[in-house]
């Protein structure tokens, strides 16, 4: 029997603990935000979701007291507040969780636990004994058993997530904003923090989580918001859309657009690997072709980065040969001539490894690629000038010019960067580890057409890839590690995801089993 509509209890519509709403705000003109808005409750888990340059960044910052809005109103538990500064958000219950994680390297996990106005103290001096006992109730509160006098600095990421957990619901925290929380947790650290952010749920704490990965949306939160363009599009319950609708909000387009078509068909090898060794990759042989793409899966620690770095020369390699468009490189050539076989490797850590970020765009660009845009060791500012240009449009780099700061360019347009830097030198072979790590949906489109530009153009692209969905949508063909061993290869075309995974376990006989 169903309940009929007059017969169903009546809810009485919950208090928002935080609501943005119609919030506009501009830079030099531009809008940012153009009447965006969301609302999250308490006891919720709330996904704020949209490309890079949707907006998310901005809206956090204005209801966190870092921007004021040009327009519109904030309103904490229904009331209309306005928050001058972080500490005055802070003040009213309202704390961000940056990417960047938050947390004093130099001083112990007590006392990044009861900074500043928490700190127990009489007369000017802190009370240590009161201290510990307070930050070790806050840790408890989480089922958390992180040693009190370690310093802060040397604990996992993982722990330092859980030390600002402690350190905001010392302050009292009502909303928490997390941003990317999970971006370098492994899957063990990831099961752990849900289960400390469900237990905050439960408590009443209301939890604004952006994230990229949508899987964790679907498995932790109960509401969404997506954004694009600096607008609020739709907020709905989680358990009323799936994944490929998300998406497709995103983007303005489906999900299914998001893979260009593959390749029409290789070419001659343009490299070989044989029966390589490495510290971890064992005996791992394969070929790759002109105008291919190979993508290579595994779960973390199976070797891929690994296999990565000893093709680009980057780590040493006890065994084996490669082999690049004919010519056998000798054992660990180093970086530089494995560049100049023809080998370039776009780094999965771009902000460490892949540029400089204090440098301007085409600085970057011109540091990798000197012998182009010099002659006897004069530097001729006109070449830099149009390879910049060149990979600024063919990448639709988004930027003021080829003179702006790396650094300010969002997480997809660095690592365009990256690639318009490495496409200069024209490769034979380009390595990719996680191309698309933290970069929204919009890029990973964008980034997907450039690989499969570059194979038709004759390039091999080998890429790494965790992301099952997209080694299937990118590639040509996969090889799967598992222990520093390929234990198995799939065409794309039509690949299983189950299979894949079984390989990625280690179980070949789920081969055997499809066959």
């Amino acid at each position: 029997m169903t309940l009929t509509d007059a017969a169903a209890p009546a809810v009485a519509p919950r208090t928002p603990a935080l609501e943005a709403r119609d919030i506009v705000k501009r830079f030099d003109g531009v809008h940012a935000l153009d009447g965006a808005g969301f609302e999250v409750l308490p006891g919720e888990i709330h996904a704020l979701l949209g490309e890079n340059g949707a907006g998310k960044s901005t809206l956090i910052k204005v209801v966190t007291g870092l921007y004021a809005p040009d327009e519109g109103v904030l309103l904490r538990d229904g009331e209309e507040v306005e928050f001058a500064t972080v500490r005055a958000a802070n003040h009213a219950g309202v704390v961000a969780l940056y990417q960047e994680l938050s947390v004093i390297p130099s001083i112990s996990v007590a006392e990044n636990i009861l900074l500043g106005d928490q700190t127990p103290s009489r007369g000017g001096l802190v009370q240590w004994r009161a201290l510990k006992r307070k930050a070790r109730a806050q840790l408890d509160s989480i089922n958390q058993r992180i040693p009190l006098n370690m310093l802060a600095g040397d604990l996992t990421p993982v722990q330092q997530t859980m030390v600002a957990f402690a350190r905001a619901l010392a302050t009292d925290a009502r909303v928490l904003i997390l941003d990317e929380p999970t971006a370098s947790l492994t899957d063990t650290e990831i099961t752990d923090l849900f289960a400390v952010l469900r237990s905050l749920r439960e408590r009443g704490v209301a939890i604004v989580y952006v994230s990229h990965r949508l899987e964790e949306v679907f498995e932790l939160c109960d509401r969404l918001t997506i954004m694009r363009n600096g607008r609020t599009i739709v907020t709905k319950d989680v358990a009323d859309s799936h994944i490929d609708e998300v998406i497709s909000t995103m983007v303005g387009r489906s999900a299914g657009e998001l893979y260009p078509e593959r390749g029409s068909g290789a070419g001659p090898v343009a490299l070989t690997a044989a029966n390589i060794d490495g510290r971890r990759v064992k005996d791992v042989s394969f070929e790759v072709r002109e105008g291919e793409v190979l993508g290579i899966g595994g779960l973390a620690g199976s070797g891929r980065s690994e296999l990565l770095r000893i093709l680009a020369g980057a780590q040493k390699h006890s065994g084996g040969v490669v082999t690049v468009g004919g010519t056998t490189l000798k054992q660990s050539p180093g970086v530089g001539r494995a560049l100049e076989a023809g080998i370039a490797l776009v780094p999965e850590e771009r902000r460490s490894q892949g540029v400089i970020l204090g440098a301007t765009i085409q600085d970057n660009i011109a540091v990798a690629n000197i012998s182009e845009v010099s002659t006897m060791g004069i530097v001729s500012a006109s070449r830099i000038s149009v390879i910049t240009q060149r990979g600024m449009k063919d990448l639709q780099i988004k930027a003021r010019g080829p003179r702006q700061p790396v650094s300010e360019l969002s997480g997809g347009n660095q690592q365009k960067v990256v690639l318009a830097k490495m496409l200069a030198r024209r490769p034979k072979v380009l390595l990719m580890d996680e191309p698309t790590r933290g970069i929204d949906v919009g890029t990973k489109a964008e980034i997907y057409r450039l690989i499969r530009q570059l194979a038709e153009g004759g390039t091999a692209v080998i890429a790494v890839s965790s992301e099952l969905p997209e080694l299937i949508g990118m590639s040509d063909r996969i090889l799967i590690m598992h222990e520093g061993r390929v234990s198995g290869e799939v065409p794309a075309e039509g690949a299983d995801e189950e299979v894949l995974l079984a390989y990625c376990y280690g179980k070949a006989e789920a081969h055997d089993h499809h066959q």
